[in-house]
């Protein structure tokens, strides 16, 4: 009994030394993880520190290197920017007469399109230009009172502005003796259905200082301002100094030479396009020739006409062209002969001319072809004063 006792005292003995040094080397062990996991710790809190002291450090360089360019030092290894001067180019500016969107025309349209109204010819010398701009002898409206006592009256639908956009026009002057055929209400319509469309107008207005703004266009480098007014309108009220809206005139020429000086401050090339002159006279009257030598001398750089609805001729005044009449364009159903006008202008603002002869038939008007067009030059020549017209249709100054 007593060896048994010995026995187990000694069992249990044994087993708690074992037990003792067990619970040492769980602790041990604990306490080499502890110290291995917050030496990892440690070691991430100092790279931490090492990046944010080098950021430091680069902001601080950046900064430096910003003051010092804004003392306009360059930073190393970077080239200053110089911007180059835009190349100029040669610039197509394309011009016709008069275009009323006549009750034929319509007609030709709505079973062709438009190639029922305008040849591919001119269609192509349009919309190809860099710059196309016409006379617009309508309102665009279905509102407005019929003026009294005026022999003819012109309003065509809106929805028809389409034409203008297919003929590719970028600008019309609306300063004529039919812009308010149907009042001011059907002027204001106009005013935004071309606004509508994205074609510019100009001689026109909700006041003076819209009518008397030029349109202003970039092309081959240069900017390019265009302005328009009438001497000719059936009575006085239609002129923007007695009612708005209504247009810019030049019965008195200062309001449109001022704004041909103030397109000019800001413009390299400036267009005038003016309607004036008798119908139906192929001969300008001599306050024609008067007035183109006027806006020349306030800046212009080209003077067109329009209104007689007939052809009349060109002159250079100062080395710059004024187109007293384009004629007619697209009207009614016959036109004996017209002309598109193709004008390059140059980067030294050089311009040449050149006649693309025409004529309408049933309503379409197309391009004179052969012996036709020859002689439309040799009449264009004859009615002109010092130039000649080559077979090409280039104008040339022989003297001025």
């Amino acid at each position: 009994m007593k060896k048994n006792t010995k026995a187990m005292l000694v069992s249990i003995g044994i087993l708690a030394v074992i037990a003792i040094v067990l619970v040492v080397w769980v602790q041990l062990g604990s306490s080499n993880k502890a110290t291995s996991t917050e030496k990892k710790e440690t070691g991430q809190v100092d790279k931490k520190q090492e990046a944010s002291a080098k950021q430091d450090i680069q902001q601080e360089e950046k900064q430096k290197e910003t003051q010092e360019t804004g003392n306009g030092e360059v930073p190393a290894g970077q080239e200053e920017q110089v911007q180059e001067p835009e190349t100029q180019q040669d610039v197509t500016v394309v011009f016709s007469g008069d275009i009323l969107l006549s009750s034929y025309v319509l007609n030709n349209y709505e079973k062709s399109g438009i190639n029922g109204i305008l040849s591919e010819e001119l269609q192509s010398e349009m919309q190809n230009a860099d710059i196309t701009m016409v006379n617009e002898e309508f309102p665009f409206s279905n509102r407005g009172t019929q003026a009294q006592d005026k022999q003819f009256t012109f309003r065509v639908d809106p929805g028809y502005v389409k034409i203008l956009q297919e003929m590719g026009i970028d600008v019309v002057t609306v300063a004529n003796n039919h812009a308010l055929d149907y009042g001011t209400d059907a002027l204001s319509d106009t005013f935004q259905t071309l606004d509508n469309a994205g074609i510019a107008y100009v001689g026109a207005g909700d006041n003076l200082e819209r009518a008397s703004q030029p349109y202003v266009i970039k092309a081959g480098g240069k900017t390019f301002g265009f302005l328009a007014a009438s001497r000719v309108i059936p009575e006085v009220s239609w002129n923007i100094d007695n009612r708005q809206p209504g247009m810019l005139c030049t019965y008195d020429s200062a309001e449109l030479c001022n704004a041909i000086q103030k397109a000019k401050e800001t413009c390299d090339y400036v267009v005038v396009y003016v309607h004036w002159g008798i119908e139906r006279e192929n001969t300008p009257q001599d306050y024609q020739r008067q007035l183109g030598k006027a806006y020349i001398d306030a800046g212009a750089d080209m003077v067109i006409g329009a209104h007689p609805h007939v052809l009349q001729g060109i002159e250079y005044y100062n080395g710059k062209p004024i187109v007293y009449s384009l004629g007619n364009y697209i009207f009614n159903q016959e036109i004996n002969s017209t002309v598109l006008l193709k004008t390059t202008i140059t980067p030294e603002n050089e311009t040449t001319l050149q006649l693309i002869p025409a004529y309408a038939s049933g309503a379409k008007t197309q391009k004179m072809q052969g012996e036709d067009g020859a002689q439309l030059y040799q009449f264009m020549e004859g009615i002109s004063y010092g130039v000649s017209i080559s077979k090409d249709g280039v104008v040339e100054r022989i003297g001025e």
